[in-house]
């Protein structure tokens, strides 16, 4: 019976993992082939043009635009339906945060827009389409999933599938395309500077893809173009934060969720100034010294060796105060004996391998550096700041990984829960001590001064039989008394020590979270010692360094702005 039972389950479960299995593979190959388009334009192949490239990611905004429509036109005629959510995807601070990313990506659009009609005589008519098709496919998607991130997919779930990992690798192709977009402008002011620092036997050939003609307004074409390259890493977060919220919404599809309430957790200021404080300080230090870098490097040899040494010991100040806070935290957790939340939570574990992958990024930059100190024949004194650097990276990012994941597999407290009940129990009982005003008023009999009457809830049973057994009663009653105020006082202390540590905890989430804010600034906006440094390019060779920063500094850029997401959640949990 058992067996024919679960018959069922097997056989409707196995076309679904089928279904899951045949749409990844399509997403991998749309992803491959866009891979490949956009390789073969960087590198100038015979054949390849840059409207090749755009042309295949239009196609694919317009192909889920037809999805993400089809999909609100459905749930608009289901609306009465009562359909499941994942209280844990899509969180209103996340949905915030792509609203703002998208804002600017809309500004950066316009941009584009203003730009190709200045060279409109030149360009392809796809360079206008394609910031046009960006545009409408960016409201549209923020729209999509601030309504309906949350969604578990229990209709048309194949059919589905295949239109979210459709959506899921246009979103990343769409971020690739801005990565190397942002990387050859980076890699074209780089060569730029590398003569300034001495490094003289590095050939400078410059990729240069600007139109050929001259621009109708010579003002407005100067600004669009230095614009748009300081808004590409507010596009770039976009995508990748749009395509992590859609990966969320495939793996739910077909998902079976408890039906439990989750406790809503707001952000608070309140308790965390301290740590507020301390990050802004590192906030306000890190813009001061990007700005300064960004001015002296690349003016002359000394004031490039005196901009990376600003910009190394800073960095090493900023990234041994993580290290000692993350450390304090994990000794907090140490001390606490609190259970581990293993449920299925595809957000929560999209999170922890997301802070870890992305993490190997500026891991193999740190041991890159650390291997060309070693094995460098000459060391100009700027580049030993580079060694303490390198090695504070790989910790620091080690014990925040530690923090961030344990805190939100950790189970929230229910302390004012707990308080309530010992209230209620303690006063009921007949406890002298007071725990708070307002119950000592209702409990204690101040409702109703007038009569001298006192509620039977404090006298439990024996109401009726106080003239009979008055005596005996208060006795009892006093011993009571004794015992459940020793057992208050010793509550308050362990919920005194649970309090203190919680702040403690919230003002390093806090520090932290404003720390990797502050340290996603740099690489972000072009200050990048990787690049500047130049040692690595004598030890490794120019074009082997240059391709191992362009492929690693994308997921060194995410996982700073994914710690401080995964870090403003840890300060409202905690």
């Amino acid at each position: 019976m058992e067996k024919a039972a679960g018959s069922p389950s097997v056989g409707g479960s196995y076309p679904q993992k089928n279904a899951e299995i045949l749409s990844s593979q399509y997403g991998i190959n749309l992803f491959l082939a866009g891979l490949l388009l956009t390789f073969a334009w960087a590198v100038h192949a015979v054949g390849i043009s840059k409207s090749h490239l755009l042309s295949y990611l239009i196609t694919l905004m317009l192909i889920q635009l037809l999805w993400m429509l089809w999909y609100l036109g459905r749930s608009c005629t289901q609306r009465r339906l009562i359909r499941d959510k994942d209280t844990h995807a899509g969180a209103r601070w996340l949905k915030c945060g792509i609203t703002l990313f998208a804002v600017i990506t809309l500004i950066l659009d316009s941009f584009k827009i203003g730009y190709y009609i200045d060279f409109s005589n030149c360009l392809s008519p796809t360079e206008g389409i394609f910031p046009v098709t960006h545009a409408v496919h960016t409201i549209l998607q923020v729209y999509f999933l601030w309504c309906h991130a949350k969604d578990i997919i229990q209709s048309f779930k194949t059919l589905e599938r295949f239109g979210v990992i459709h959506s899921v690798f246009t979103n990343l192709l769409l971020w690739t395309n801005g990565v190397l977009t942002e990387s050859k402008h980076q890699l074209n002011e780089h060569k730029e500077r590398l003569i300034t620092l001495g490094f003289g036997n590095i050939t400078i050939v410059l990729d240069d893809h600007a139109p050929q003609c001259n621009c109708t307004t010579t003002t407005l074409c100067s600004i669009f173009s230095q614009g748009i390259y300081y808004l590409y890493p507010f596009n770039i977060e976009y995508h990748i934060l749009a395509s992590t919220m859609l990966y969320v919404l495939w793996k739910n599809i077909g998902r079976k969720v408890e039906h439990h309430q989750q406790r809503k957790t707001p952000f608070k200021f309140h308790g965390i100034t301290v740590g507020m404080i301390f990050g802004l300080v590192v906030l306000t230090s890190t813009i001061a010294i990007v700005v300064v870098y960004l001015i002296q490097i690349g003016r002359s040899k000394i004031k490039s060796e005196l901009a990376l040494t600003m910009f190394y010991l800073h960095a090493i100040f900023v990234l041994a105060l993580m290290c000692t806070a993350g450390i304090v935290a994990l000794l907090i957790y140490r001390l606490e004996d609190r259970s581990l939340d293993n449920s299925k939570n595809p957000a929560r574990k999209l999170d922890a391998e997301l802070l870890v992958g992305t993490a190997a990024g500026s891991w193999l930059l740190s041991w890159g550096s650390i291997l060309a100190i070693i094995c460098a024949q000459a060391h100009p004194k700027y580049t030993w700041y580079n060694l303490p650097y390198s090695v504070l990276v790989i910790i620091e990012k080690y014990i925040q990984n530690l923090f961030i994941i344990e805190s939100i597999h950790r189970e929230q407290e229910k302390v004012n829960d707990d308080i309530k009940t010992l209230r209620i129990v303690t006063i009921s009982r007949g406890s002298s001590l007071s725990l708070t005003p307002s119950y000592k008023e209702i409990y204690n009999g101040r409702a109703a001064p007038e009569s001298g009457e006192v509620p039977c809830l404090l006298k439990g049973s024996g109401c009726g039989r106080e003239n009979d057994h008055g005596a005996k009663e208060e006795t009892s009653q006093d011993k009571s008394s004794v015992m459940h105020s020793a057992s208050d006082i010793s509550f308050y202390s362990r919920n005194s020590v649970t309090n203190n540590k919680r702040r403690i905890l919230k003002n390093i989430a806090a520090f932290l979270f404003l720390c990797n804010l502050s340290l996603w600034i740099p690489p972000a906006f072009g200050c990048r010692p990787e690049y500047d440094n130049g040692l690595e390019e004598i030890v490794f060779g120019f074009e082997p360094w240059i391709i191992v920063v362009n492929l690693a500094m994308p997921f060194s850029i995410f996982y700073r702005m994914h710690s401080a997401a995964s870090l403003f959640e840890v300060n409202c949990k905690t």
